[in-house]
């Protein structure tokens, strides 16, 4: 018997292939799937990879030292980096304005009027003044309310009140008058004293139209035109909210000014160069990339946060491969315009409004001296002669070639983590294939940042998995809008949340205020921007006419093709262009997993029967080795 293992060092996971070859022919005894530990294309990967081919020999029934051969895919190490460039960002000065939205104002209305403490006295105030109450901690529900009715009997007229505490709801169901009550307002030492204000409250369901209106704004405060044009980020912070409240001192003022978001310089194989500047958006700079194909490099603009991301991609793979940080390039960069939470400087009650962004993903490759590095340590560790077969793309398309009802020419997808992967072979069985920057890991980000969760777990729960809302104990209401009758109640902790629905049936909470359908709009847009767009640019570009029209099948491999709904969104673009388009199934049986595993045994073996063509030297080691089959 011989047994020879294919071993596929992917970015986020490593895949083994193990075949046997017995007096007759070959045959597929095992497949495994181990975490990839450490950068891909690196040493620190051969733990990981022990750790698979431990599973596969263990799935085949047999030990680690009855291997024969094993065979890597041959791939220079890629670090997928991402980054986040804020083009704008509101500046807010000695508290002049604060915009706010807590989840549970009380009552409805607008009121306006002068900020007193609530244990303030009365003799220090007219009755002709409308009055805002502030109000703090030590202050008890029960006592503001008791204090707002008695000035009311005295005559004051009491527009509304500023809380610390999370009271609102308590302290005006206690009230008897109806007046706007803006609570959890965290640092309420910070609200000046003496300083005009305006606070609004929206009907239930509604949301507020005057402080999110600069002319609403310029009309309670009596701004000219030009302090008008200054509260216009105010207003638009304020855009969507159930409440807000705007206070104004004389002494600050509010500025929206656009902060350097740096530029790229883009380097042509042929020397020619293109800047261009982040405020253009992502469009600019996926165009800039796009004309001067094939990238030499791209660098960044020095002091920026994209010149900083890039430097450190250089650096990492420097200290890993031991190479000159100069000598290591940027292949490509994606860009994706965005939307981010920023929290407004200077503000009282963690104010924060959304800002346009760019958000980068870019690729470094270095040399193949890494992948030599990892056969000669798993040769010493296993006594196993290693070699190293062949180039990754090259390999999925032949593993990809055992799906059923595929043929050549053909064109694969493998999209990662870190990178998407594509590759076409012609009808000549000659392969094309292309690295690109962009992948899960920018979406992961983009769904952290658009939802201001900061937790990138969360995020990348959120990607996997659809969501549900729970309405009662024992109904749920999934993202289409059908609702599910379950035969058993929920957690209570669960009631009225919105929940991720798990493979196992589990339900996880969603700890954020979004509803279902921004949750829902929010992951599949930052799929758009990151997984469609990448396909497309890449098949584009593995296309020897670059018109994806002439591709006649394409096969999606690889974890992204397991999602439950990037097939779907990719082939609906691809049908566009009346492409055959859908997830691999490896040999008729392992889905869209282990296709350059596979490949890179078929490689070695000639494609036995498993292919229905002869291979071409240049992906056959078969003829030139004079292997016996």
């Amino acid at each position: 018997m011989k047994y020879i293992a294919g071993i596929d060092i992917g970015n986020s996971s490593t895949e083994v292939g193990i075949i046997r070859h017995d007096q007759e022919s070959w045959q597929f005894v095992a497949s495994s799937l181990f975490q990839t530990t450490g950068l891909k294309g690196t040493t620190e990967n051969v733990p990981g990879i022990i750790r698979a081919l431990e599973r596969g020999v263990e799935n085949a029934g047999i030990a680690v030292n009855e291997l024969d051969l094993l065979l890597l895919n041959e791939a220079a190490p890629v670090i997928g980096d991402v980054a986040m460039e804020t083009i704008t960002e509101t500046i807010i000065t000695e508290s002049t304005m604060i915009g706010h939205d807590p989840s549970t104002p009380g009552g409805v209305g607008i009121g306006t009027g002068t900020i007193v403490d609530i244990m303030g006295s009365q003799q220090t105030h007219s009755k002709d003044e409308d009055i805002i109450f502030r109000i703090p901690n030590e202050v008890d529900f029960a006592d503001a309310a008791a204090i707002i009715n008695e000035w009311v009997e005295q005559g004051f007229d009491i527009q509304g009140a500023i809380l610390q505490k999370d009271d609102a709801v308590l302290v005006s169901n206690r009230c008897e008058i109806d007046i706007p009550i803006i609570d959890e307002v965290t640092e309420i030492g910070e609200v000046p004293l003496g300083q005009p204000a305006a606070i609004e409250v929206a009907s239930s369901g509604q949301t507020i139209d005057t402080l999110s209106n600069p002319y609403g704004i310029a009309t309670l405060f009596e701004l000219t035109a030009e302090e008008t044009q200054k509260i216009i980020p105010v207003a638009r912070a304020l855009v969507g909210n159930k409440s807000g409240v705007v206070i104004k001192t004389p002494e600050g003022d509010v500025e929206e000014r656009s902060i350097p978001a740096g530029s790229l310089t883009v380097i042509g194989e042929d020397g020619s160069k293109s800047t261009v500047d982040t405020e253009n958006g992502a469009h600019a700079i996926r165009e800039a990339v796009s004309s001067l194909r094939p990238l030499k490099d791209v660098t960044g603009e020095s002091g920026t946060n994209i010149g900083g991301m890039l430097n450190r991609a250089r650096t990492e793979m420097s200290e890993i491969t031991n190479q000159d940080p100069n000598s290591i390039q940027i292949r490509d960069i994606l860009a994706v315009d965005t939307i981010v939470p920023q929290a407004v400087k200077g503000a009282v009650a963690g104010e924060y409004r959304m800002e346009n962004a760019v958000a980068l993903a870019s690729m470094v490759k270095t040399n193949r001296l890494p992948m030599e590095q990892i056969a000669e340590e798993l040769e010493q560790e296993l006594a196993v002669d290693v070699h190293i077969q062949g180039i990754e793309a090259s390999m999925a398309v032949l593993g990809s070639l055992t799906t059923p009802g595929t043929d050549f020419p053909i064109a694969i997808l493998d999209i990662g983590g870190g990178s998407t992967d594509a590759a076409y072979m012609n009808e000549h069985k000659e392969i094309e294939s292309i690295h690109l920057a962009g992948a899960g890991d920018l979406v992961t980000m983009l769904i952290d940042s658009e939802l201001g969760l900061e937790d990138r777990k969360t995020a990348e729960e959120i990607k996997k998995h659809p969501a549900a809302k729970v309405e009662t104990l024992f109904s749920i209401r999934h993202e289409d809008g059908t609702v599910d009758f379950l035969e058993t109640a929920v957690d209570p902790e669960l009631f009225g949340k919105v929940v991720l629905l798990k493979n196992d049936g589990e339900m996880e909470p969603i700890n954020s205020d979004h509803s279902l359908e921004e949750i829902r709009t929010t992951r599949r847009e930052a799929k758009e921007k990151v997984f469609v767009t990448n396909s497309e640019r890449a098949l584009r570009q593995i296309t020897p006419s670059l018109n994806i029209r002439h591709l006649p099948f394409v096969v999606m491999v690889g974890r992204s093709a397991l999602d439950f709904e990037i097939p779907e969104m990719i082939s609906d673009t691809l049908a566009e262009y009346g492409i055959v388009c859908g997830s691999g199934n490896i040999r008729e049986e392992q889905g869209p997993r282990n296709a350059v595993a596979t490949g890179l045994v078929l490689s070695h073996i000639d494609g036995d029967s498993f292919l229905d063509f002869e291979l071409p030297d240049e992906l056959s080691t078969y003829y030139r080795e004079g292997d016996d089959k």
